[in-house]
């Protein structure tokens, strides 16, 4: 099966939980031909169809609760119970049983993909080591969450630029314009359950964001609270790609809400799955980290040793993990990861060249 036959037929499966926008899914088709790294961001349905084609000891290894859609842009900031900022995995759309290494490879290939398009300079082979020390790293201590209030002020600081402002970021949101066709009753009730008041007058837009998830209806409630604007945002749920990528062998229950319950982290109170929607606050503080935002100096092979940390938070929320993994890690060969990473490369841009032929 090619890219484009692939892409059909995974949304044409996902039309059996999802109503697909074509609007937005011609946008996301468009950013796949456009460079190798959205693509990449935009194909984790593929993704897993050429994994599934390996059988090197490194696409082997014991499975966890794993994020599937992992990659150098899916990290963001938010604030949890005491009001702290909080930096870590931003999106758990993909989430499935899957060998531990499938999420250390698909973050170092979005790593070579991102040096490729100069969004990084570090070398290949220092961002795979750098992953991977801050992953075993966070195996070893049994995971602590990346609090950014008196600890890593380099990350804060790396996090927080301009691209952020508040003015900026609300401008942005105020520009989306007003609904004018029905939405779905159980994404305003999920919504409104999550605004900071009862009876609060707001008005619904609909968002273009992301781009794994882009296609899916997205609907935000914006509104006027004591003085400021605040947003909410339902994005509609589904199985993850894996389930499409086994076929029918494979469970299509969706695990958003258990990977955020079991993991190492200060959780977003205002993230919650409600039904087939997950919900969450957006804000400026609240959202998605794109390495564009982030200052130009910067220690990138501290970042990426942060991305393999918040990694092992992740995975030491499946059960045995902190023995199973260190244990497996011993019998991999030296230089596995960026060797795997130059694979999976190899796969994915051959597949996007294909893509933009097509």
């Amino acid at each position: 099966m090619n890219i484009q036959k692939a892409t059909q037929s995974y949304e044409r499966w996902l039309t059996k939980y999802l109503n697909l926008i074509p609007a937005d899914l011609q946008k996301k088709h468009e950013s796949m031909a456009e460079a190798s790294f959205p693509y990449f961001r935009a194909t984790f349905y593929r993704w897993m169809q050429l994994w599934d084609e390996r059988k090197e000891p490194w696409s082997r290894t014991p499975e966890v609760l794993a994020i599937g859609d992992l990659h150098v842009e899916n990290f963001g900031t938010w604030r949890d119970i005491e009001g702290r900022l909080v930096w870590g995995v931003n999106d758990f759309d993909e989430v499935y049983p899957l060998p531990f290494s499938l999420d250390l490879i698909r973050v170092a290939v979005s790593a070579h993909l991102a040096i490729d398009a100069a969004h990084l300079s570090i070398g290949r082979a220092d961002a795979c080591d750098a992953l991977l020390e801050g992953y075993a790293k966070g195996l070893d201590s049994g995971g602590l969450a990346m609090v950014l209030a008196e600890h890593h002020p380099w990350l804060r600081h790396m996090v927080t630029g301009e691209l952020r402002d508040p003015v900026l970021f609300w401008k942005k949101m105020d520009a989306l314009p007003t609904l004018r066709k029905p939405v779905p009753k159980t994404a305003v009730r999920a919504l409104e359950r999550m605004l900071p008041q009862k009876d609060l007058e707001y008005r619904l837009a609909h968002r273009q964001a992301g781009l794994g998830s882009l296609g899916r209806e997205r609907y935000v409630a914006l509104a006027n609270y004591r003085g400021g604007q605040v947003a909410r945002e339902a994005k509609a749920l589904a199985p993850s790609a894996c389930v499409w990528a086994a076929g029918k062998k494979a469970s299509s229950r969706i695990r958003y809400g258990e990977i955020l319950s079991c993991s190492v982290r200060c959780p977003d109170p205002f993230v919650q799955q409600e039904g087939r929607w997950i919900v969450r606050r957006l804000a400026p503080d609240c959202s998605r980290v794109e390495l564009s935002s982030m200052p130009k100096v910067r220690d990138e092979a501290k970042l990426l040793y942060a991305m393999g940390f918040e990694t092992a938070n992740i995975h030491l929320g499946s059960k045995g993990a902190k023995k199973r993994i260190p244990a497996a890690l011993k019998q991999l060969p030296a230089h596995w990861l960026h060797n795997a990473a130059e694979i999976m490369l190899a796969s994915t841009l051959k597949d996007w060249k294909a893509w933009k032929k097509g």
